[in-house]
């Protein structure tokens, strides 16, 4: 809403710059001119300004949150329809179709008002400039008589200074009406720059350089993490990963799984302790040389508008077809390829909706198998998909994950059992550690979590 309404908002008020411009230099020569022919009947005309600008510093302070409350009015329509829209599925499954139109009824009747109440503060400043134009001429032309009649001035001159003091508040008018769609362009404007201004959580230090290809050595040493100071998601969370190995996370939903994931990407940074890759502190490395040398395959696949080729060269756009196409065949997708008409070329709708949650989540795979990575990311990569589909990147992760470090999170532990070492968060803290085989014969958490899996299953 701010990058759109708020930007068009502005955009109107900077093409009618120019039309200010003129104004207050005709209005200016005018001054001159009444200034030139009788002082006196000038100063008399000028009495109008005081009265105005007094107007307008009341006018202002009403305006100022009246248009403020029509922006953020619109902002919460436009957040509500697109709401209603993404989540149609979930509206229509439980009948809320007629509640949620009451809702956005009531959200969409509170910006009518609130726009109606700008609208008729900015059309209140028209009447007052039409008042003081009438009075401070009617004020001339009494006292201009006055001294027409006693001879001290011409009947010529009389008529000359009220016919320069109806054009003196010509340009007035459009002054004042330019100056109601300033104020909505200047609420408009500290709109746009709070979201301009904001800084990125994750920034690289001063002095950050680029991380050379690396090994995959990764290290936690002494972190702790929070999104929330009340609310600690890390607790001294220690753990050394080997280059090439492959690594499991496990444990209870909110135990800090996707968090070590997302640290390691440095999407955020800890809050203390450090992460290094290869002996270099992520903090001070650059993000960017960081993105090139990690991929992460997420539970919930984004697709791109485009084609399928292009999603899968999203990550590496120098790649050639037939890298595009090795990577395709190497995760399972040739055999959905070629029940497309147009392979690779066929084009993905918004967000892949024409496409299966398994086939969007194969196309991820792709992506990530031609990035070529030296440490790979899988965040619940196989918990959406099919029984089918799971075999297929099964195998191709034996590929995929070969002489690359890994780090896969996981709750269907059966995709696992090969990982050279699993990790059980619980809390935030590291409780269990070791081989699969290991961990089932300790008889703890692990072992309960695979075994209640199995059940489930």
């Amino acid at each position: 809403s701010r990058i759109q309404n708020d930007v068009s908002q502005i955009q109107d008020s900077l093409s009618q710059g120019f039309l200010t411009f003129g104004d207050v230099t005709m209005l200016l020569g005018i001054v001159a001119f009444m200034l030139a022919l009788d002082v006196k009947l000038a100063m008399l005309t000028f009495v109008a300004i005081p009265l105005l600008a007094v107007t307008m510093i009341v006018w202002q302070g009403h305006a100022r949150r009246a248009f403020m409350r029509a922006r953020r009015s619109i902002s919460v329509v436009n957040a509500k329809l697109q709401e209603n829209i993404s989540g149609v599925r979930a509206i229509q499954s439980m009948n809320r179709e007629k509640v949620n139109m009451e809702q956005f009824d009531k959200l969409n009747n509170a910006n009518l008002q609130a726009n109606l109440r700008a609208t008729r503060l900015s059309s209140a400043l028209m009447p007052v400039v039409e008042v003081l134009s009438a009075l401070s001429i009617s004020i001339v032309i009494m006292y201009g008589g006055y001294l027409a009649l006693n001879g001290q001035i011409t009947i010529g001159l009389l008529l000359s200074f009220a016919l320069y003091a109806q054009r003196f508040f010509d340009p007035i008018r459009n002054i004042t009406q330019e100056y109601a769609s300033f104020q909505r362009s200047m609420v408009a404007g500290h709109r746009i720059f709070q979201v301009l201004d904001t800084k990125p959580d994750v920034q690289d230090s001063p002095n950050a350089v680029e991380l050379p290809a690396v090994k995959g050595e990764i290290v936690f040493k002494d972190v702790n993490f929070h999104y929330n100071k009340e609310v600690p998601i890390l607790k001294d969370f220690n753990l050394h990963i080997k280059p090439g190995e492959t690594i499991a996370l496990v444990g209870p939903t909110g135990a800090g799984k996707s968090t070590v994931a997302s640290l390691v990407s440095r999407f955020y940074d800890v809050s203390s302790g450090s992460i290094m890759i290869d002996g270099h502190d992520l903090r001070d490395i650059k993000r960017s040389s960081i993105a090139k040398q990690i991929a992460m395959v997420l539970q919930d696949p984004f697709l791109f508008t485009g084609t399928i080729r292009e999603n899968i060269r999203y990550g590496r756009l120098e790649a050639t077809n037939t890298e595009v196409e090795k990577a395709a065949t190497l995760v399972g997708l040739e055999p959905f390829l070629l029940k497309m008409e147009n392979g690779l070329d066929t084009p993905i709708f918004e967000r892949g909706v024409n496409l299966s949650v398994g086939q969007r989540q194969l196309i991820s795979f792709a992506r990530a198998v031609l990035a070529d990575p030296h440490i790979l990311i899988l965040d619940e990569a196989t918990a959406n998909i099919d029984t089918q589909t799971e075999m297929v990147i099964q195998q191709a992760l034996k590929t995929l994950l070969k002489g690359r470090t890994s780090i896969v999170i996981a709750h269907r532990l059966s995709t696992i059992k090969d990982a050279d070492g699993v990790i059980v968060i619980e809390g935030g803290r590291i409780t269990e550690q070791g081989t699969h085989m290991d961990l089932l014969r300790a008889s703890g958490t692990y072992e309960r979590l695979y075994t209640m899996s199995y059940q489930l299953a």
